[in-house]
């Protein structure tokens, strides 16, 4: 009886795994791209032309910055329904997402708080957890993926966490 050598097995792995990266590579490429276009035609460029600068000064998840969404919703439902990377694109929110769509929501909420002059990618986080019901082992992604690629604007400690 000869010996198993797994190399066979093991190169098999392999490329079957880069097929599927290159599917997730080919879908997140494809986003880089469309990503929010449709806040440059109507009906929604000319509701972000008038509220884009207005929401910088506000605090994200303050009164003020929902008084901001209220007034821009039909914009944002057009917004929603036309961009897969918000749970409220989905009946289910954040639980009906892949894992591309969570991967441009977030990489979306990480360059939204550049927007605004306290942006904290951290309160952000914590904010939409409670917003979009998701749970802590996500939010602990979401808080690593912002440590680990230096994505996070504001304080770190407000959202560093103990896991090793």
């Amino acid at each position: 009886m000869s010996k198993y050598d797994s190399r066979k097995d093991t190169l098999a792995h392999k490329k079957q795994v880069e097929e599927y990266l290159g599917v997730i590579f080919h879908e997140i490429s494809r986003r880089i791209q469309e990503h929010d276009a449709s806040k440059l035609e109507e009906p929604e460029k000319s509701t972000f032309d008038k509220v884009t600068s207005q929401l910088k000064g506000s605090t994200y998840g303050s009164d003020e910055y929902k008084g901001f969404l209220a007034d821009m919703k039909p914009a944002l439902d057009h917004h929603y329904a036309h961009n897969r990377h918000h749970p409220e694109h989905f009946s289910k929110g954040v639980h009906s997402m892949t894992l591309v769509d969570i991967v441009e929501m977030f990489c979306d909420w990480a360059a939204a708080t550049r927007r605004h002059e306290d942006g904290d990618i951290g309160k952000s986080i914590e904010i939409n957890k409670k917003r979009f019901n998701f749970d802590e082992d996500l939010a602990c992604i979401f808080v690593n993926t912002a440590q680990e690629y230096d994505m996070g604007q504001g304080s770190h400690r407000a959202y560093r966490r103990d896991i090793k």
